[in-house]
């Protein structure tokens, strides 16, 4: 068996050992997911993953890729596309963070069309690649905020929640201004909480921006303003 399906083939059997059938219907519930879960929480997800993760070592970028998309596409329980996620995110594959993987991201993003998988791929994987390769990243992000995928335009929404003063601030006003008349309730709360975010850093340019932006919705406005 080569390296991929050995770990793909470790984490279903784990997620099994370590799956609680009782939790799982209220995990479901409360994700509103087509798909099962197994029941783990979140700390023995994480436990199992640093487990499984040193132990089965991948080579190479495409075999790192490969175990990915095998886990996200044939996932059967939604803990394995958490845990596809949480691989693509280990440190020891730290190097291998380049646009190369954008597209993997992507189809996580449309794919998974849901905000749990969303803020995590936004946050951890894309802005982190923004903020490394700006140059190649910052027109993507463009011009993701007028795609027809909403899922894409909240990544170029909220991807640089964590940048503080590296705030692209040209790039932060695009995409939301991209947004201002979509009635979706994750854009216009994904609207405020980047605001409300950067506010934290810079509260003056965020009272600015909302007195000068009256289209913005009052969910938006609430969640900007909140700690000002």
């Amino acid at each position: 068996m080569d390296e991929p399906r050995a770990l793909v083939a470790a984490v279903r059997s784990g997620l099994a050992a370590e799956g609680d059938p009782g939790k799982a219907p209220e995990m479901q519930r409360y994700m509103k997911s087509e798909l099962p879960f197994r029941g783990v929480a979140a700390p023995a997800r994480r436990a199992l993953a640093k487990e499984l993760f040193a132990a089965h070592e991948l080579p190479t970028v495409d075999a790192l890729r490969t175990a990915a998309l095998t886990l996200w596409r044939e996932a059967a329980y939604r803990e394995e596309r958490y845990l596809a996620i949480d691989l693509t995110g280990h440190r020891a594959y730290r190097a291998w963070q380049t646009p190369e993987l954008l597209p993997l991201y992507e189809e996580m993003i449309v794919t998974g069309a849901w905000w749990d998988y969303v803020d995590e791929l936004a946050n951890r994987r894309v802005g982190p690649l923004l903020r490394n390769f700006s140059a190649a990243l910052t027109p993507v992000m463009h011009a993701w905020a007028s795609d027809e995928d909403r899922w894409k335009r909240r990544t170029s929404i909220i991807c640089q929640l964590s940048f503080k003063e590296a705030t692209d601030t040209a790039l932060l006003t695009a995409a939301i201004e991209a947004n201002l008349g979509d009635r979706d309730f994750f854009i216009r709360k994904g609207i405020g909480w980047a605001l409300r975010q950067f506010a934290r850093t810079e509260p003056g340019w965020v009272r600015a921006f909302v007195a000068g932006h009256p289209k913005l919705s009052p969910l938006s406005v609430r969640e900007a303003v909140k700690h000002l």
